[in-house]
């Protein structure tokens, strides 16, 4: 039987990348002319990596933006975030502890993100955070990603687990549903970017802190979608 997995999200549930997003996409769109986002915009931006980011951010603001200028903002926007990075983005209150405690417990860990490989791992490496998860994908390391359920199949599968004893934790509509296209349980947190109330999503629980996230909660999702008793 393959070992537990724990399966995460990344912005909004782990780290707490808020003013480093902001940063960087004001500095981004700053050469367009356009006018500053903020925090209460943001939750309306992020999800779908920094293209998606960029693209709403123009829509929000009424702008019309070009495939060329896109692929030009976009390099803007990695270069920038890239270079300050890890900058003020910080893991949430008690992520340390919580992934100490469910490793300690024979549980795996992986991250599965709509963020670009190339800005998810250096910042959890540079948070020094690597040690606990072997396997990070992110927005491009597959065809496909959240809410696809293939984003998470593929990490399940990279992390070599099971989808029977895996569970997906998340802030936002994409990791929930994600979790539910996969068939697998999810836990949502309620201190991330969802423009949505977390109880509205319908994940089978929902945590206001990480410390919430135990071990016995971890081992029951699983043990309820196997119909172990």
């Amino acid at each position: 039987m393959s070992a537990p997995l724990v399966i995460f999200d990344l912005d909004g549930t782990l780290i707490d990348t808020a003013p480093d997003l902001i940063d960087s996409l004001n500095h981004t769109i700053a050469i367009a002319d356009l006018e500053p986002v903020t925090f209460d915009d943001l939750t309306h931006l992020v999800g779908q990596g920094a293209r998606v980011m960029i693209r709403r951010a123009f829509e929000l603001r009424k702008v019309t933006l070009t495939d060329e200028q896109g692929d030009a903002l976009f390099a803007r926007f990695m270069e920038h975030y890239r270079a300050h990075m890890p900058g003020k983005s910080a893991p949430f209150p008690g992520v340390a502890d919580c992934l100490d405690r469910l490793s300690a417990a024979g549980i795996n860990l992986a991250i599965c993100t709509n963020k670009s490989e190339a800005l998810a791992i250096p910042l959890i490496e540079t948070l020094g955070l690597a040690q606990h998860f072997p396997v990070i994908t992110g927005g491009d390391t597959f065809a496909m990603r959240k809410p696809d359920a293939g984003h998470i199949f593929g990490t399940i599968e990279r992390a070599g687990g099971s989808a029977s004893s895996a569970i997906m934790i998340g802030d936002s509509i994409n990791d929930i549903l994600a979790a539910k296209n996969a068939g697998i349980p999810s836990v949502g947190v309620t201190f991330g970017y969802s423009d949505l109330p977390m109880a509205s999503l319908q994940p089978d629980r929902i945590i206001d802190r990480f410390d919430e996230l135990s071990v016995e909660m971890a081992h029951g999702l699983m043990s309820a979608k196997t119909g172990v008793r």
